[in-house]
């Protein structure tokens, strides 16, 4: 099987369900940052050690695909005419309630924030930001696109917490890597 199709050369594609949108609608682009993300998370992956950290971004990846199909399938399609999904996996509050245990277990062994942080603290967690800021564009995108087509809200709000989890990991990562933390503190300047 040859990777190309040429079915996109007209700016179109085919979603889950066989639907074809042009490939600027805002469903293709809410899948598309998700992609993004999820690529972004492997750059990130190369340049961290710690197994347990690595075992936690490889699960994300792995939910962040299941994230993206969801977003490429309208929500008329989630159902297949014999009244199974469409879909073998569809996020739910176990992957949140995950995201935020891993949060609560780095957060533990950080100082408290006191001012905002500037992205950074070392190439590990430089990435880790670049990631964040990308899922923010991510969720975005996924709320835009349920302002005209309904999106299960578990993908936006499971986009929203994993923004936070990389905020954390990249302070937990600059902190294990002994990076410093350089603070915007507007009394400073």
């Amino acid at each position: 099987m040859k990777i190309y199709t040429k079915t996109g050369d007209k700016g179109q594609t085919a979603l889950y369900g066989g639907t074809r949108v042009s490939k600027a609608s805002a469903r293709v682009d809410s899948y598309g940052n998700i992609d993004e993300l999820n690529s972004f998370i492997g750059i990130s992956k190369s340049h961290i050690e710690d197994e347990d950290v690595l075992k936690q971004l490889k699960k994300i990846q792995f939910d962040l695909f299941t994230v993206g199909s969801e977003a490429a399938t309208p929500v008329d399609k989630l159902m297949l005419a014999n009244g199974k999904s469409r879909l073998p996996l569809i996020i739910s509050d176990t992957e949140i309630e995950e995201l935020e245990n891993w949060m609560d277990a780095f957060e533990d062994k950080l100082e408290p924030l006191q001012y905002f942080i500037l992205p950074g603290g070392g190439k590990p967690a430089t990435f880790l930001h670049a990631a964040r800021t990308i899922c923010r564009r991510a969720e975005r995108s996924l709320v835009f696109l349920n302002e005209s087509e309904e999106v299960r809200p578990e993908l936006i709000k499971y986009l929203n917490r994993l923004s936070d989890y990389l905020f954390v990991l990249a302070r937990y990562i600059s902190k294990i890597n002994n990076e410093p933390e350089e603070y915007w503190n507007p009394n400073e300047r």
